[in-house]
């Protein structure tokens, strides 16, 4: 069966954007982004909340910019043709090899998990991981925690009275003093 992965990054305080919705402390490092690189060669479908959905429609034209560097290219190369379902109660059309929800959460991971395919389901965006994390629909936890404390702004964990006991799979420390911490649920 497809697990399913929440991964971004974090402050040290634990959130993934700062009070003013902005993330330019997660600064570009080649290593880490090399490590963006394995891990979306591990997901066969990405589902994300509108507001990543959003953020992350550079990358359907990104390819098209002859200044990018190798790195980029091939992050643009896996990210575009990557099939994304988008939960959105706003939009009415998405780009790309991207489709709208047409189910709850709850029912569009069940119907992943049933189809044929390989590859992880990421999700992507706070709330809709938080909406995941109380449905008890996460199986690993991808965390890079950078060394910085902005205050404030979107946690990375759902704000809800749940337990949930984590079994760590594996650490990396980046040069950068970044540290990539993996945690399955334990179940």
């Amino acid at each position: 069966m497809r697990s399913v992965t929440y991964s971004m990054n974090v402050s040290l305080d634990g959130y993934i954007v700062g009070p003013d919705g902005d993330f330019d402390w997660t600064g570009p490092d080649e290593e880490i982004f090399r490590s963006w690189i394995d891990e979306i060669r591990e997901v066969g479908v990405h589902l994300l909340g509108r507001r990543l959905y959003e953020t992350m429609l550079y990358w359907e034209t990104a390819d098209e910019d002859p200044s990018l560097d190798d790195s980029t290219l091939e992050w643009a190369a896996l990210w575009k043709p990557l099939p994304k379902v988008v939960f959105s109660r706003t939009l009415s059309a998405v780009q790309g090899n991207a489709r709208l929800a047409t189910g709850g959460l709850a029912g569009e991971i069940e119907r992943l998990r049933a189809e044929p395919g390989e590859g992880d389901i990421a999700i992507g965006g706070a709330t809709l991981a938080a909406e995941a994390a109380a449905l008890d629909l996460i199986d690993e936890y991808r965390i890079r925690v950078h060394p910085v404390l902005v205050g404030g702004g979107i946690p990375f964990f759902p704000q809800h009275e749940r337990r949930a006991d984590l079994e760590l799979v594996e650490t990396r420390t980046f040069s950068s003093r970044v540290v990539c911490l993996h945690y399955r649920v334990a179940r």
